[in-house]
């Protein structure tokens, strides 16, 4: 029997998968909730849903959920907070988002809240806070994955015509 979590999960990692050409590996990070990954070795994943099928969608953290959250963020330096809410979409916070509405002080349950209107973005408050911005239907699978893409800057070769060595060439 497929478990409920195992199909809410699925979409997540179908999504990034579908969403990129660069390739993945994904890990379980060690825990007993089976709410975290790892994505390629650097970039943390913790995944939250609800089946309620209409907005607003709510979701609670106990204090080990937090502080798994802070491990994997001092492990890797950062966290994604994947909120799935049941069909409707996924809301992608990083780490930073998530100190905006859930503070440093982990209490022993705190929750977080996504409401949308039909054609509108998702608005996010949570125990400590709302954030002052919206998310939209899209930012999620692009904001992980940008996570994941080094950007490397090209070698640049510089020529001069007055060099004194005879042997360089132009480079285009």
């Amino acid at each position: 029997m497929i478990k409920e979590f195992e199909t809410f999960h699925g979409a997540v990692f179908a999504r990034l998968i579908h969403k990129t050409t660069v390739p993945l590996t994904f890990e379980s990070f060690p825990t007993p909730d089976n709410a975290s990954y790892v994505i390629n070795g650097k970039t943390g994943i913790y995944i939250k849903y609800s089946s309620k099928r209409l907005s607003p969608w709510t979701f609670s953290f106990q204090k080990r959920h937090q502080d798994e959250m802070l491990e994997m963020r001092r492990k890797f330096g950062e966290v994604y907070l994947l909120l799935l809410c049941n069909n409707d979409g996924i809301v992608s916070l990083s780490s930073d988002d998530v100190k905006k509405i859930l503070n440093d002080t982990h209490d022993p349950v705190e929750w977080i809240r996504v409401a949308r209107s039909a054609g509108k973005m998702y608005k996010v408050t949570g125990s400590d806070g709302d954030l002052p911005y919206k998310i939209g239907r899209s930012d999620f699978p692009q904001s992980v994955l940008n996570s994941l893409v080094e950007v490397r800057v090209p070698e640049t070769r510089i020529f001069s015509w007055f060099s004194k060595s005879a042997d360089k060439t132009p480079t285009p």
